[in-house]
């Protein structure tokens, strides 16, 4: 079997790959959710946000929080992993379009790469969903581990 040929995949390695995907994003989610209640405070979050021109900033920065924070942590361990990804794809979607195009690409300028590949992920895990290795797993009877 060679990585370079997509033949020779298994299914073992398409879950491990969604693992690794949703083990990253969480762990960023949960930092910058964390960070909104812990460091900033919504309070201080909302008040970011009017700055920045995003609607109902005290709706949206508690919604964005929430998400990141309980949504990334739903994305480690793949609970409702769809679900999770979803409103983080909104939330990203959100920023890209409303904080971050008009500042270009890269994010040392503010700009949307970082948000871009982070949803980018997300949308993997939308359509996707959390793989073998998720809680998710759990409670799914379409998906079925080959006999062997």
């Amino acid at each position: 079997m060679t990585l370079l040929n997509p033949s020779a995949r298994t299914p073992i390695l398409r879950d491990l790959a969604l693992l690794v995907a949703r083990v990253a994003l969480g762990v960023i989610l949960i930092a910058h959710g964390w960070q909104k209640f812990s460091e900033w405070t919504i309070a201080g979050t909302q008040e970011s946000f009017a700055g920045m021109g995003i609607p109902l900033p005290q709706v949206s920065a508690a919604f964005v929080a929430g998400a990141e924070l309980i949504g990334g942590i739903a994305l480690v361990i793949g609970l409702l992993t769809p679900l999770a990804a979803l409103l983080n794809l909104i939330a990203q979607v959100g920023a890209i379009v409303l904080v971050h195009a008009s500042a270009g690409i890269f994010v040392v300028d503010g700009g949307f790469e970082l948000v871009l590949a982070i949803a980018a992920g997300l949308f993997v895990l939308l359509l996707a969903g959390g793989g073998r290795f998720s809680v998710d797993r759990l409670f799914s009877r379409s998906v079925a581990l080959p006999a062997k």
